[in-house]
């Protein structure tokens, strides 16, 4: 199963690109052989830079 994971920022406590992670890890706890596609998210506020970076990397 091909499984997108797009979350926000949780603000003043984790990154979306963490979020992302920490959900990946929990996923792949459970369901080890799906296939993960971290999208990491913003608003438009706090960190859409790092989002943008996350999507385009280089």
């Amino acid at each position: 199963m091909r499984v997108v994971l797009a979350p926000d920022s949780f603000k003043g406590t984790v990154t979306a690109t963490d979020a992302a992670r920490a959900l990946a890890d929990g996923w792949r706890s459970v369901r080890p052989g799906d296939e993960l596609i971290a999208r990491p998210m913003a608003d438009g506020g706090e960190g859409t830079i790092a989002a943008v970076a996350a999507a385009l990397p280089g």
